[in-house]
């Protein structure tokens, strides 16, 4: 991989690498987990996304195939399901060109590499916790599919690194939705500077440090609240809804049996 880019080829993959590829013209990217043996486990759409009731819908589509790829017989999925699922490396690709996320990168690289949803400071666990836990999300599912709470990208750095945002009222850890946002909301915040300096050049770099300091506090590395949580103890939280009510400042509780009747 180059300085600016995270292109790999297909021969240099190992089981636990986390994978992406830029759909839509380079809007959004598609992410995933690889397990060996040219198969790709990932987080998709499936009918079950929550949208965000603006344009964003109709340009979003990272977990949709790109327009004229025909996917394979055997990673064809049934219409029903919780939509995590395992493809081959083509259909995972869908005709674009193959990137691999980089974990536990220097800031100076982290914010060189503008475009969010590429790198994190974060470190990844051991490779088998990882193929573990997409083995285990693929069976027992990762929720319902959100663009900024719950989407692929989500899925994947869940995967390398075992953190979840706890707080479903937040943004997830997603890096590329960082980005949606920080973009209109570096343009807002510098817009006082039209006040005091009609300096277009002025503007435009604090522009940059708001958008780049945006991404920085929300980097999954950076972030306080998250938790280290077993990925058994995800699915069985997700079922009884008990995800949604846990401080990320406090200690994960253990899930409580069920009482006889």
């Amino acid at each position: 991989m180059g300085l600016l880019s995270n292109r790999v080829d297909r021969g240099s993959l190992k089981p636990g690498d986390h994978i992406y590829s830029w759909r839509a013209a380079y809007t959004y990217a598609h992410h995933g987990v690889y397990i060996g043996d040219n198969k790709v486990i990932h987080f998709t759409r499936r009918g079950q996304e929550v949208g965000t009731g603006t344009v964003l819908d109709l340009l979003l589509v990272s977990s949709g195939p790109n327009r004229g790829h025909v996917p394979c017989p055997t990673c064809i999925s049934p219409a029903d399901g919780h939509g995590v699922v395992i493809s081959c490396l083509d259909c995972f690709l869908a005709g674009g060109v193959l990137y691999r996320f980089e974990y536990a990168v220097n800031p100076a690289l982290f914010l060189a590499k503008a475009r969010g949803g590429t790198c994190t400071l974060a470190a990844s666990d051991p490779d088998d916790d990882v193929v573990h836990r997409a083995k285990y999300l693929l069976e027992n599912g990762f929720g319902c599919y959100n663009v900024f709470k719950n989407n692929c990208e989500d899925f994947a750095i869940y995967c390398k690194t075992g953190l979840l945002v706890v707080d479903q009222s937040t943004m997830g850890q997603s890096g590329q939705a960082v980005s949606i946002i920080g973009g209109p909301l570096a343009a807002v915040l510098s817009t006082p500077l039209r006040l005091v300096t009609t300096n277009v050049y002025g503007m435009a770099v604090t522009a940059v440090g708001v958008y780049c300091a945006s991404r920085y506090a929300a980097d999954i590395g950076m972030r306080r609240d998250v938790v280290k949580m077993p990925v058994e103890d995800l699915t069985a939280r997700l079922a009884t809804g008990l995800l949604q009510v846990i401080s990320p400042s406090l200690p994960v509780p253990p899930l409580q049996p069920s009482p006889v009747s």
